[in-house]
């Protein structure tokens, strides 16, 4: 899929539901919160939500205390949920619309947030594309929060194929440039009934 069509696909989904109606939804986004706490987060740190949809991750961040963060998507319609959802205090949070595996950051951060959005990459030069940006995006030291689906996950999500993986196989894709640090399951079930397996793995970039 080319970055127009991958771009209007999601511009689609965002048109067709409201956030609370995706599969993916999470009322409480408890485990990347658990995984910002192992990170043991400054308030100041900056943190990103990459492909972060409608996700509630930045209003929970946002009510504890965090100052630096940064929302990307490759959707506008998704941003603009967010941004409506949070009034005034979207004006705190930095917002990017951008594809991730062509992004230029221009900055670095601490902490780097992916809830389902690598599991997409089914092409390994877009995997590849994507370590080089985690690899300059991440200050040293700093960690990334990846969750995917896990190897008895779903193999399609939102009418794309994706390709499942757990802490090997992300440990495989980035390299030695990141420590595995945690590692965890997650079964999340969609505002449908659908129980789908998450894996999640926490590295810190050496």
């Amino acid at each position: 899929m080319d970055d127009d069509s991958l771009e209007i696909h999601w511009q689609r989904v965002w048109s067709k539901k409201d956030p609370d109606q995706v599969t993916w939804y999470q009322p409480d986004p408890a485990v990347s919160l658990e995984l910002v706490e192992r990170a043991d987060l400054e308030p100041t740190a900056g943190v990103i939500d990459v492909g972060a949809g409608a996700s509630l991750f930045v209003d929970r961040l946002l009510s504890s205390g965090f100052t630096d963060l940064t929302v990307l998507d490759v959707s506008s319609r998704a941003i603009g949920f967010v941004k409506e959802r949070l009034g005034p205090a979207a004006e705190s949070v930095t917002w990017l619309c951008e594809d991730i595996t062509a992004w230029i950051p221009d900055r670095t951060f601490r902490f780097w947030h992916d809830r389902a959005v690598f599991h997409f990459l089914t092409d390994p030069v877009d995997r590849a594309l994507y370590a080089a940006v985690l690899y300059e995006a991440l200050e040293p030291g700093g960690f990334a929060a990846i969750g995917t689906f896990a190897p008895e996950g779903p193999d399609r999500c939102s009418g794309l194929s994706v390709v499942r993986h757990d802490a090997a196989s992300l440990q495989a894709e980035f390299g030695p440039a990141f420590e595995l640090v945690h590692e965890q399951r997650e079964t999340h079930v969609s505002p449908g009934g659908i129980r789908q397996e998450f894996a999640w793995s926490l590295f810190r970039r050496t």
